[in-house]
């Protein structure tokens, strides 16, 4: 992301769609399931007062991503609903900005060290995203789920130097 911003590439965007989200148990990992991609993350055991978020998405299978205690409030509020059978109640992200870029077929594919200690790999088309108040919270978005629960706020400028990889 720093490459990509030294040459004035990034974008704004911020998530808008609802999520449906339930509390995560301590010791939970959340397996990320990209439909038609296969695994995209794999998280760290969850800890007391995590968060399971799943996406409101069929493109990708309404994948989940675990999110930290820290974290949820800040970009979920409180509950738009009731708890449903297995836990879950909607919520509205609250629309933080967030840095971004789509990853090109230049630079892509590419692998790199996502917050939670564990590789990600960026396809052509997916959005790297960076939260705006901490650049080490950066993380891929499949192309699928970006343009599914993402509003853009600023455009991304494409990339298409290929020594940003």
């Amino acid at each position: 992301m720093a490459e990509v911003k030294k040459v004035d590439r990034v974008g704004v965007a911020r998530k808008t769609k609802e999520v449906d989200a339930r509390p995560a148990s301590p010791g939970e990992i959340v397996i990320t399931y990209i439909k038609g991609q296969g695994v995209e993350t794999r998280s760290k055991p969850a800890e007391q007062g995590d968060w399971v978020v799943r996406n409101r998405c069929e493109e990708t299978g309404n994948e989940e991503i675990l999110v930290k205690a820290r974290n949820f409030s800040d970009r979920y509020g409180e509950p738009l609903s009731a708890a449903d059978a297995a836990g879950y109640r909607a919520f509205k992200p609250k629309g933080n900005n967030m840095s971004y870029f789509i990853v090109t077929d230049e630079i892509g594919p590419f692998n790199f060290r996502a917050p939670w200690d564990e590789t990600m790999v960026a396809l052509p088309g997916d959005a790297i995203v960076q939260v705006q108040t901490d650049e080490s919270d950066t993380y891929r978005v499949a192309a699928a789920a970006f343009q599914c629960t993402y509003e853009i706020v600023d455009p991304a400028k494409f990339v298409i130097d290929a020594s940003l990889r």
